[in-house]
């Protein structure tokens, strides 16, 4: 690692001075840290938010849950009532990575980084849920934008997410097994004005795919998803699995998750 500065602000204020004076938010650090280490990430200061307690916290305002950023994998994972009323959400937290890494990283972190084969991602997409950082509201549609870009401009830090409840949902993928990313993720969610499917894994970052959406709105069946194509002219190719591969696992467990959500 390099030489760099740690602060510890305890208010959100001071946490969004640091930031836009050009400290480097710190979050749960599985990735920020790696970096360091490797040498490919050199900031000379980092703002730690682990003692910020405006950023922490689970609640259910109506028919919506509000997850502070720095609210780890665990305690999504763990949150009775997210199990109770979203149990696709707590059943993602609870497959990311392994226990260490969800032990320390936040869902504010990942979303903010917003790596290709990342989880959260395709949970906040598929919800449509919104993302509230220290300036405004940001509508998943909006905020996500590709490979490691978002929305969030510089100095402004994720506050909460808010995701609708839907009235189904589940999320199904198969697992890189050397990095537990994964290979290929789809998360599917139905609510009164239609349903949204989100995949991460397979493309330059999480996207909706609207042909398994027109389906599935028409009839949430495992044999409607089985019959929509999958195009692989988008998709990437790696030495993991080739395009067509994964514009087959998109179809495989889409189905999958329209299973589970039935019941």
């Amino acid at each position: 690692m390099y030489a760099f500065t740690l602060e510890r602000p305890t208010t959100l204020a001071d946490a969004v001075r640091l930031a836009a004076a050009g400290a480097k938010p710190l979050a749960g650090g599985q990735t920020l840290l790696a970096s360091m280490k490797l040498r490919l990430s050199a900031p000379d200061q980092l703002a730690d938010l682990g003692g910020v307690k405006e950023l922490t916290g689970i609640s259910k305002e109506g028919n919506t849950f509000v997850i502070g950023a720095m609210s780890r994998h665990l305690d999504v994972a763990d949150n009775a009532a997210i199990k109770a009323d979203y149990p696709a959400l707590a059943g993602l937290a609870a497959r990311i990575g392994d226990r260490q890494v969800r032990a320390m990283g936040t869902i504010g972190g990942s979303v903010a980084n917003n790596d290709p084969a990342a989880c959260y991602p395709s949970a906040v997409l598929a919800s449509g849920a919104t993302v509230i950082t220290s300036k405004r509201e940001i509508a998943a549609d909006d905020f996500f934008q590709g490979l490691f870009t978002t929305a969030l401009e510089e100095g402004e830090l994720i506050k909460a997410i808010r995701f609708p409840i839907p009235k189904r949902a589940a999320y199904e993928k198969m697992v890189q097994k050397a990095s537990h990313f994964p290979l290929v993720g789809v998360f599917v969610a139905q609510y009164d004005g239609g349903v949204r499917v989100a995949v991460t894994g397979a493309g330059n970052g999480v996207f909706r795919h609207k042909e398994l959406e027109a389906a599935l709105t028409g009839s949430f069946t495992p044999e409607s998803a089985a019959g929509v194509k999958i195009d692989a002219s988008d998709l990437n190719g790696d030495l993991h699995a080739s395009a067509d591969y994964r514009a087959n696992l998109i179809g495989v467990l889409a189905q999958r998750a329209v299973a589970k959500a039935l019941g």
